[in-house]
């Protein structure tokens, strides 16, 4: 991925489609409103033009004495700025609550994308990046595109109104406006954009900034944040970090201010030149007072609208710079050509098969895995056993369709995984992973989670309690299912971590309909006698299932069907419990260590 700081400018055509493309969203999101907002705008845009004619027509009328006529048009220019005071009134509302509809189609955009990612996704450092960038744009971004586009529409509407209006008197003097403010909007532009490479550039460094407070002041980091004393140094790393980043953002800001305040007098300049022509015109008789009272009137606002446009030019660059952030984040490739090696041969078999599987991590020179060659039967145990590194994790994750082979194929009951649909596949899994979740909710969100089909099925939620040792864990909860776990929320209860490994097993055995168990160090948090129990019950309970579970605990490990022995080379021996000691090899070696430690003097 390339960072999109380092991206060139995009052209005028790509920018005005995200301009588009951000009202078009506004929209969707809530039509009426969007609606309403246009209409509010357009009056706000069109009515100061009727105001600056209505004016000269009223000092007109009382020159001439026509008291009646007078007051008419002092009561239509009442009524153009009581409606102009409640369109704009009536806008800002609108916007606001546009805005919050916005910012959550947004965020459910964001959120929807994020499903239909994988893994790998989020395990690349700058796919964080990117989401960083895109959640921080997701609320304001696309309805402030839209609000400065139809903003600058408005403005320009209003100052062709009152270039209209200024030709009769001078077409130099209307160049004059115009020209003046061309340096200070091209400075504005080129700021905005200094801005956004910064603030991108700086989008590792926020997240770093969010990681330390989370260390800080979570309930996950507090006890070894307190024990160790980490508050002043991780403190101390947080504002410096804050600091620099402060510091950057200063710079730009005072050199943006600086020379865009300069370079905007040009157009004041002009403004006052133009208005002091009128006014000699005037005092000489050249111009009548309904004339002067008209362009005196349009000057200023022109100036205004100048004023204006010039702020939503750079506002409207920099906004749709961050929405570029947004909208690359949604146009992340979901679906990327998968390779396919030739289709299988026609089996009428059941179970998996692993045909000399490799997996090497993007960016890695060293394979995780390679040369796996494995076939489950239905009913059948098998229990993965090695050193750290050896892959064990990773081989759990390729089966369960989270990774895809970088070299060979898993097939389940034939099929090629990667070509039976992720929603298919999920449903014929039953996972616990060693760091599982800890939700955050009700002890029943916490187990019916597992099969979320049957979320509200208090039967089989019992069911699966049961099954997965949980029993006396909820049973001992002060509202039992619906308890709230946790302490992130009021009344929460929290559990122990053997407590909460019941409930991930638990959540594993919802899945009825699954016929693989993939256990990856599931007991962990649990005694050695704990573990037996739930390793005898998970034999008892899988029928028919393929279990494939992970454990360093290698009495445990024993009742397996196969053990498989895991390396960095790949599966070095393979067979049951006793087959395996007889052979005398890398399994004997570390069952006999690991026996020794429990050895009594």
């Amino acid at each position: 991925m390339t960072p999109a700081g380092d991206t060139p400018p995009d052209g005028l055509r790509v920018r005005l489609a995200r301009g588009a493309r951000a009202v078009q969203m506004a929209w969707r999101s809530a039509p009426a409103i969007a609606a309403l907002w246009i209409a509010a705008l357009a009056i706000a845009a069109l009515v100061p033009i009727a105001v600056a004619w209505v004016g000269k027509v009223l000092v007109d009328a009382i020159l001439a004495g026509a008291t009646a006529e007078a007051l008419a048009w002092l009561v239509g220019e009442m009524l153009l700025i009581v409606g102009l005071g409640l369109a704009q009134r009536a806008a800002g509302t609108l916007r606001g609550l546009l805005g919050a509809r916005l910012g959550l189609a947004v965020n459910l955009e964001i959120l929807h994308k994020t499903q239909q990612l994988e893994l790998r996704h989020f395990q690349d450092p700058e796919f964080y990046d990117q989401l960083t960038r895109a959640r921080r744009e997701a609320s304001h971004r696309p309805l402030a595109v839209a609000a400065e586009l139809l903003g600058l529409i408005a403005a320009v509407v209003t100052l062709l109104g009152f270039a209209a209006l200024l030709l009769r008197y001078s077409v130099l003097a209307v160049g004059m406006l115009l020209v003046a403010a061309v340096p200070a909007a091209l400075a504005e532009l080129r700021f905005s954009r200094a801005t956004f490479e910064l603030r991108n550039r700086r989008a590792s460094d926020a997240r770093m900034l969010g990681y330390l407070e989370h260390v800080l002041a979570s309930d996950e980091h507090a006890k070894e944040v307190m024990t160790l004393d980490l508050g002043p140094l991780l403190l101390g790393r947080w504002r410096r970090l804050g600091d620099r980043m402060w510091h950057d953002e200063r710079s730009v800001a005072v050199e943006r201010l600086r020379s865009v305040a300069l370079l905007s007098q040009l157009g004041t300049l002009s403004f006052y030149a133009c208005y002091g022509a009128v006014v000699v015109q005037a005092a000489r008789g050249q111009l009548g007072l309904g004339e002067l009272t008209m362009y005196a009137f349009v000057f200023r606002q022109g100036q205004a609208a100048f004023q204006t446009i010039l702020l939503a030019l750079g506002a409207l660059y920099e906004h749709d710079l961050y929405l570029s952030n947004l909208l690359r984040f949604l146009a992340i490739p979901t679906d990327p050509p998968r390779p396919r090696l030739a289709a299988a041969p026609e089996r009428h078999e059941r179970g998996i098969r692993f045909e000399d599987v490799g997996f090497r991590y993007p960016d890695q020179d060293r394979f995780a895995l390679r040369h796996i060659d494995l076939s489950f039967a239905p009913g059948e145990t098998i229990a993965l056993v090695g050193p750290n590194g050896a892959g064990k994790s990773t081989f759990i994750k390729l089966l369960a369709g989270l990774y895809e082979p970088t070299e060979g194929r898993i097939l389940l009951d034939g099929r090629d995984l990667r070509d039976i649909p992720r929603p298919d596949l999920r449903r014929r899994l039953a996972v616990v992973f060693q760091d599982y979740n800890q939700y955050q909710l009700t002890a029943r969100d916490n187990v019916g989670f597992g099969d979320p089909a049957h979320a509200d099925d208090d039967a089989r939620i019992g069911a699966a309690i049961a099954d997965g040792g949980a029993a006396d864990v909820v049973a001992a909860l002060p509202a039992g299912l619906d308890a709230q776990l946790g302490r992130w929320f009021a009344g929460g209860v929290e559990l122990s971590g053997g407590q909460w490994q019941r409930i991930a097993l638990a959540r594993a055995f919802m899945r009825e309909g699954a016929d693989v168990l993939i256990l990856d160090e599931p007991t962990a948090a649990l005694d050695i006698d704990a573990e037996a129990e739930v390793f005898t019950r998970v034999r008892e309970l899988a029928a028919g299932r393929i279990v494939c579970l992970i454990s360093h605990r290698f009495a445990n490990v024993r009742m397996a069907d196969r053990i498989v022995v895991l390396a960095a080379s790949g599966v070095v021996e393979q067979g049951d419990h006793a087959r395996l000691l007889a052979a005398d090899g890398y399994y004997a070696a570390m069952f006999r260590k690991q026996a020794s430690g429990y050895a009594v003097d």
